[in-house]
């Protein structure tokens, strides 16, 4: 994300542009995709059903549009898959909601909030437009994103991570194809380890080269889930404790470069035995807490 000039921040809309203007019928060939939707992919299977309720009975809730001041055409605001359905279908015209034209800022918090209580998004085309939203209003708060948006903070936190990323792999997550998209939760869970303190200090480490050779690893069957990241980190986390990093570097280093080295390599013996004996002793000292509290 680029830097931004130490401005002030742009305040947040106080209210939404959506008041209705008038209900309408519109040809469906004069209606354009709105550019701020941060539902950006529809995938072919979804569409199915909703394309055959409507052969049967027709759009019963009219599509919410507004009328784009600077290019001069009727934007969607609401209703995209329930468009590109009747195009499909050769559908002549289309009931509309026309409302006010809202702003950027209100464009994308307005779609946000219109769509929050549907199935969800893929995450990285949220991602694009809550990127798009920080920096409108120069806002990185998790808290006041999320009460923008919609989304739960947990979302927000998730959709940052994306966006760490570079725009190739973000592109991949934005793959028409399904069965070609990389989820997001693949990225999401390798972050914890790209980003990782201890790694990032190995002079071999590379991020880019690093995430290439793990999305290969998955690619290829390596990894059993996504989630296994999440015990790549935890052998990481036990070798710095133990202050076995020099062990760490070397077996994470090979675990990188030879795909067919499994993850069990990681974990360095007095390094695992040094966590469990932590974790009994906390569990112990915990039973100790527990007992003397009983005892008064």
């Amino acid at each position: 994300m680029k830097a931004k000039s130490k401005s002030k921040k742009k305040k947040a809309p106080s209210g939404f542009a959506t008041h209705q203007i008038r209900l309408n019928k519109i040809p469906t060939n004069k209606l354009f995709s709105n550019p701020h939707n941060p539902r950006m992919l529809f995938d072919r299977e979804p569409l199915k059903v909703l394309k055959a309720s409507i052969e049967k009975v027709g759009i019963l809730v009219p599509l919410t549009v507004y009328s784009d001041s600077k290019r001069k055409r009727l934007v969607i605001l609401d209703g995209q898959r329930r468009w590109l359905c009747a195009k499909e279908l050769g559908l002549d015209e289309v009931p509309v909601n026309e409302v006010a034209e809202p702003s950027l800022v209100q464009n994308i918090v307005t779609m946000f909030q219109i769509h929050k209580l549907r199935e969800d998004w893929e995450l990285m085309p949220t991602a694009l437009k809550l990127e798009l939203l920080m920096e409108e209003l120069q806002e990185k708060s998790d808290k006041i994103l999320a009460t923008l948006t919609g989304l739960d903070q947990a979302v927000v936190q998730r959709c940052k991570k994306l966006l760490s990323y570079n725009k190739k792999y973000q592109d991949m997550m934005l793959d028409a194809d399904p069965k070609k998209r990389i989820k997001a939760d693949f990225f999401i869970e390798l972050h914890a380890v790209r980003n990782d303190r201890l790694v990032k200090s190995f002079d071999w480490y590379n991020k880019d080269r690093f995430t290439k050779a793990m999305l290969k690893r998955y690619q290829e069957g390596g990894l059993k889930s996504v989630t296994a990241f999440r015990l790549v980190k935890q052998n990481i986390n036990n070798a710095r404790d133990a202050n076995k990093k020099r062990e760490m570097s070397k077996r994470l280093r090979k675990f990188t470069e030879s795909s067919d080295v499994p993850i069990d390599y990681l974990q360095i013996e007095a390094a695992s035995a040094a966590a469990e004996v932590s974790a009994m002793e906390k569990q112990i000292s915990k039973l100790v807490d527990d007992i003397v509290n009983i005892s008064n």
